[in-house]
């Protein structure tokens, strides 16, 4: 449930101010709702300069909505209610999008898991919520920076491109926020951007290519998720992987599994079995869980239950800026 409220003083000191109040809204929920754990998912590393969490605990995020760009601040106030503030031209429309992006349409009935490790996670966090964004190319374009390199560099590239070739957040920010490019711009940065931003011709052609079917893609919203999936997948370059990342985040899908990461069907096994296993393995032992395999994935990660022992180096980071 939304409502009105007054509007705070804005307080940070960084960004640029669209000459207007900000909308405020506040978020009701009937059950409990934690915002860290629903935004979460939505950060592209540390550096993300699309993501902050401010020393109060505050997430700063922003975005580009059909309307506009749009800067928004959620604050938690009990464990049923959120107030946000948004900034920007896209502010209004965001407030419509907020009760999705906090997981209103979540609906985890049905998830009864039988492995001991996940019950417990599910009693300790009855409050996840897996939100939806509604806007694919948000999801998309860092989900293939992602693809095949080590989560250091892909951060580093999404920071750096972002940077570069988007714009200054609206309203008050903790510190320099962006708003990622529209789809024109990713499709018009030069390769030799691409090339110093550390992304080889493979990822940074598939970004081009998405930037090109940008409309059909964000049509994907409102699809069933099979054929969502499917318009996502057909666009070369995007695999199981990506079109599952874009699903989670874009979708709210509870179903999405991840595979061919080089990490989870490995971490699912340990956590579970004390094993590993592969990506078939994975499939196999998570099909009655179906649709909510991502949820479990999700409680064994807020929970702190995902467990993978150490064998070896940490994977190398990879240089593509040499050729």
């Amino acid at each position: 449930m939304l409502s009105s409220a007054p509007a705070a003083e804005p307080g940070p000191e960084f960004g640029t101010a669209t000459g207007a109040e900000p909308v405020v809204t506040v978020f009701e929920s009937d059950r409990p709702v934690d915002m860290t754990m629903s935004m979460s998912g939505l950060r592209r590393g540390k550096g993300d300069p699309t993501f902050e969490r401010d020393t109060s605990g505050r997430v700063w995020r922003t975005s580009r909505l059909p309307s506009g760009t749009v800067t928004y601040r959620l604050t938690q106030t009990t464990r049923h209610s959120i107030h946000c503030h948004a900034w920007g031209h896209g502010a209004v429309e965001f407030a419509t999008r907020l009760p999705a992006l906090l997981g209103s349409e979540d609906d985890p009935s049905g998830f009864e898991p039988e492995h001991h490790t996940l019950r417990e996670a599910h009693r300790q966090f009855p409050h996840l919520r897996l939100g939806r964004t509604g806007l694919v190319m948000e999801a998309l374009v860092p989900a293939v920076l992602e693809q095949r390199v080590h989560g250091v560099s892909a951060f580093a590239s999404w920071r750096m491109l972002v940077t570069k070739f988007g714009e200054r957040a609206p309203g008050p920010t903790p510190r320099p926020m962006f708003v990622p490019p529209v789809p024109e711009v990713w499709r018009r940065i030069p390769s030799w951007e691409y090339h110093r931003a550390n992304v080889d011709p493979a990822r940074s052609k598939t970004i081009v290519r998405c930037a090109q079917s940008a409309s059909r893609l964000e049509e994907a919203v409102v699809m069933a998720p099979v054929d969502a999936l499917k318009r996502l997948r057909a666009i070369p370059g995007v695999g199981i992987w990506t079109a599952a990342e874009v699903a989670q985040r874009a979708f709210g899908d509870a179903d999405a599994l991840s595979v061919g990461d080089y990490h989870l069907a490995a971490v699912v096994g340990w956590s579970l079995l004390g094993r590993p296993l592969d990506d078939d393995g994975m499939v196999e032992y998570l099909k009655p869980l179906a649709p909510h395999r991502y949820r479990a994935v999700r409680l064994l990660q807020v929970s702190g239950k995902a467990v993978k022992p150490k064998f070896g180096p940490r994977t190398p980071l990879v240089d593509h800026t040499w050729h």
